[in-house]
């Protein structure tokens, strides 16, 4: 078993249960006690879990997002070929807005290297096109991260945005569906993704279908403000088929 299966099955555990300890995880996955102490460190480290003497437990309470360092491990393969289907659709020369979370980080490691004007709005996909070799032009955007999702919010992101026009806007989101729309987690993130849609002539949204027939708190706007979704062949059909019977040009890979 791979360090990543080990640490998203034992998350995966931790979370179900409320509770484990060392001894539980060791025998779930047949790693040693002290590689496991381990592993729960690491896990805590990324917010993921909170450590207890002994083992762990959950810090996710019901309807909360998952924390980045558990959703980067999940639904892998359908991420990328999201990712691709929406690297795809980018033509060569356009200024892109590159939203927060783990999909969109999936198309900003398709973008390094393109050339293609990239602004991404959050600190892991600055880090992977921070030394992007040319053409590839990076705009950095203002602003605060989120604890534990390095998600760029506030005035000066804000600010960003209204500065700058862009041809296609890729957003990820917590949830959509064709009756409540786009819904974010966070407040200040659906701000962003507000304003984000505002700046962009094309708005693709990119998300697996997990986040289809989801619906989060924080509001963003309805489905008719997206051009294109791209997900892949898990999502539901009949939410798939209202969002594509309501003009959203509909790409499932």
């Amino acid at each position: 078993m791979s360090t990543a299966d080990r640490h998203r099955l034992i998350a995966q555990a931790v979370q179900k249960a409320g509770t484990a300890t060392v001894g539980e995880l060791a025998g779930l996955t047949g790693a040693s006690d002290m590689t496991i102490r381990r592993d729960l460190d690491h896990l805590a480290a990324q917010g993921v879990l909170e450590r207890l003497r002994g083992g762990a437990r959950t810090l996710l309470l019901r309807g909360e997002e998952p924390p980045f360092g558990l959703r980067v491990h999940d639904a892998v393969d359908a991420k990328r070929r999201i990712a691709a289907g929406v690297a795809s659709l980018i033509a060569d020369g356009e200024t892109v807005l590159l939203d927060s979370g783990t999909t969109c980080l999936e198309v900003a490691r398709l973008l390094r290297g393109r050339p293609v004007t990239v602004m991404p709005l959050s600190l892991q996909a600055l880090s992977v096109l921070g030394d992007a070799p040319e053409p590839t032009v990076l705009l950095v955007p203002g602003g605060r991260p989120r604890s534990t999702e390095g998600a760029l919010i506030g005035p000066l992101t804000l600010a960003s945005l209204a500065a700058v026009r862009f041809d296609t806007a890729v957003l990820g989101c917590c949830g959509l569906t064709a009756t409540d729309g786009m819904t974010a987690y966070d407040l200040d993130e659906a701000a962003v993704k507000k304003a984000a849609i505002s700046s962009a002539r094309r708005v693709v949204a990119a998300a697996d279908g997990s986040k289809l027939g989801r619906t989060a708190h924080a509001y963003v706007g309805p489905p008719t403000l997206l051009d294109i979704l791209v997900t892949d062949t898990t999502a539901p059909a009949d939410e798939t088929g209202a969002l594509e019977s309501g003009g959203i040009t509909l790409k499932v890979v």
